[in-house]
């Protein structure tokens, strides 16, 4: 069978480290992490993406990793390819050989080669367009990498700077492939000219990152005005509580690579 005729989507993902109390932080303060609440709520998590579609398989366990669960930072998954990723924080760098060998089951391997540095959060693709957050965590060293390997399957790659938050997708996410939520405050919206855009509530700065699967949109329970927005525009949304894991800087995307 080949890629695209695949007829499943799939969600990979990791189970939570023990660890996860010494996870790397940019620019939330550390506080204690509840380990059995924050497994609790992965798990929920993953039946919300069984809900919206998918079949969840887990990427091998990395106790010794305390990031490892936020498997998104350590490959990006497109119709033709994946690349896997050379994260920014040299802690995290463990954690992309087991995603790579799940991945390779399901697409041709591509590579982020030192020096350059990325993290799948810092990477939205919304259709052929391909924006990538120019971040602590990803150089323009990497971008360029990333323009060279996905030219040839005709997706532009733009760079863009955020500011006040760790990854690009912590500010703008895509609700279609012409149809981006974002939070003006982290990222110059003047950028994305073409696009629809719907705002995030004011008061909820967070919740711009929601994952979209399919006609599904998983949204932050925490975040209930921002998602009463989306579901006003019509969106089917499913509210997950992973107040647990943003201790440890998580959005709704960072604990799976979703493969369509």
């Amino acid at each position: 069978m080949t890629y695209d005729q695949a007829v499943n989507l799939f969600a990979l993902t990791r189970e939570v480290p023990t660890r996860i109390s010494a996870c790397e932080l940019t620019h939330v303060e550390r506080v204690p992490i509840d380990y059995a609440r924050a497994a609790a709520q992965h798990g929920d998590y993953e039946a919300a993406l069984r809900a919206a579609g998918c079949t969840v398989e887990r990427v091998p366990a990395t106790p010794e990793l305390p990031d490892s669960v936020f498997v998104e930072d350590a490959a990006l998954v497109f119709g033709e390819v994946a690349v896997i990723t050379r994260p920014g924080a040299v802690s995290r760098r463990g954690e992309t050989p087991s995603v790579a060998g799940v991945l390779a089951k399901y697409r041709p391997l591509r590579f982020i080669e030192a020096p350059g540095t990325l993290d799948g959060g810092d990477v939205l693709r919304a259709g052929r367009r391909v924006f990538v957050g120019l971040s602590s965590r990803t150089s323009a060293d990497a971008i360029a990498q990333l323009r060279a390997l996905l030219v040839p399957f005709d997706y532009t790659v733009e760079a863009a700077e955020t500011s006040g938050c760790l990854h690009l997708k912590s500010a703008v996410t895509a609700l279609a492939d012409d149809w981006l939520l974002v939070n003006s405050e982290w990222i110059d919206v003047a950028r994305f000219a073409g696009f629809r855009l719907t705002a995030v509530d004011p008061g909820e700065p967070f919740s711009a990152n929601v994952l979209r699967i399919g006609d599904t949109v998983l949204c932050a329970a925490a975040w209930p005005r921002t998602r009463a927005r989306l579901d006003a525009e019509g969106l089917h949304t499913i509210a997950v509580d992973v107040s647990e894991l943003a201790k440890a800087e998580a959005g709704l995307t960072c604990c799976s690579l979703i493969v369509s």
